[in-house]
């Protein structure tokens, strides 16, 4: 994704930059299949004995056990698939049951008061899961001239009311194992995200 004008950089704290990086890393497993680089730095990650520290343990240890061949199979038959995947990571498909319905555009208005522009590199419609993630690290680590209450007002909008759904049914699938980590991962990122958002800023 880009603007249509150039970003603003606003100031930007610890919890913020944090946030914006695993957002930034949930975008970057589900927009294409992991490389090996990708997989050698996932398999880096240190974690701790809170519900995102175990997380990232677990993720980390997926990708120590996988490798490009694996990771990439896994991700055309989870996500690509003949005919389709096993899931579809659209908001209007869990929303909805259909592709390309009111959800996706609300997502495009959205986009358009925020000055994000979509990108010609870009195939996917605006409400695949990694384009949501993509955008919530832009606003968390303030590539975007808003507030709070503008990151909270699109997570509400477009992430709350499915992607904890599809990261659980992506934890849960059978077919998976280093993916099975990434829903893992997303579902609690997810929750807390939620949570912290009922917090008073």
């Amino acid at each position: 994704m880009g603007t249509s004008e150039s970003a603003v950089m606003v100031a930007v704290d610890e919890i913020d930059t944090l946030r914006g990086a695993e957002y930034a890393l949930l975008s970057v497993l589900l927009g294409q299949a992991p490389r090996a680089d990708l997989l050698a730095r996932v398999g880096g990650l240190r974690g701790d004995a809170t519900p995102l520290g175990l997380a990232h343990i677990d993720l980390a240890n997926a990708a120590q056990a996988s490798n490009e061949t694996l990771a990439g199979r896994e991700y055309f038959n989870l996500f690509i698939g003949v005919g389709r995947g096993e899931l579809l990571p659209y908001g209007s498909w869990y929303l909805t049951g259909f592709l390309h319905e009111r959800p996706l555009a609300r997502v495009r208005e959205d986009l358009a008061l925020l000055g994000i522009e979509r990108s010609d590199m870009t195939r996917e419609p605006e409400d695949h899961i990694a384009i949501l993630c993509e955008i919530m690290a832009g606003l968390a680590e303030g590539e975007f001239q808003t507030d709070v209450a503008a990151q909270q007002r699109f997570f509400d909008r477009h992430l709350a009311p499915w992607a904890a759904r599809f990261f659980a049914d992506l934890e849960t699938t059978g077919s998976a194992s280093f993916y099975k980590s990434v829903g893992r991962l997303g579902r609690t990122f997810m929750e807390l995200e939620a949570e912290a958002f009922k917090l008073p800023h």
